[in-house]
């Protein structure tokens, strides 16, 4: 047996009608005056550089005085130092010590004889 199936479909199209009906805006302005009180604040800073040169351990943090905000302007710099560091000493005492000292050494004699070749002359004469 055979069961007939339908199957129903639907197109949807649109165009452009006219129906002879517009839209018309128009748009008034007015202006009018009113006074307005306002208490406005106006800051100005004076900065003054202010020369210091001193040489610190550490940075220092800002700081107020009354109502001046103190900024320091820190700059690093190099040092080289020579210093003297004693790594030891000498100590030099003089000592004299006695000591005896022998050797034998061959010591040089001269004797002087003196002969006379004249029968006149003395024989006696050392």
């Amino acid at each position: 047996m055979a069961v007939p199936i339908l199957r129903e479909e639907v197109a949807i199209t649109t165009r452009v009608v006219d129906t002879g009906r517009g839209v018309r805006v128009t748009k008034n302005v007015t202006e009018e005056s009113a006074e307005v009180r306002e208490r406005l604040w106006h800051e100005e800073v004076d900065v003054q550089r202010v020369a210091v040169d001193r040489v610190v351990a550490e940075a220092p943090p800002s700081r107020y005085e009354g109502d001046v905000l103190v900024v320091p302007v820190l700059e690093e710099i190099l040092v080289i130092e020579k210093r003297y560091r004693i790594k030891e000493e000498l100590r030099i005492t003089r000592v004299r010590k006695e000591q005896e000292y022998r050797e034998t050494v061959p010591l040089r004699v001269e004797d002087v004889q003196i002969e006379a070749f004249d029968d006149n002359a003395r024989n006696d004469i050392p």
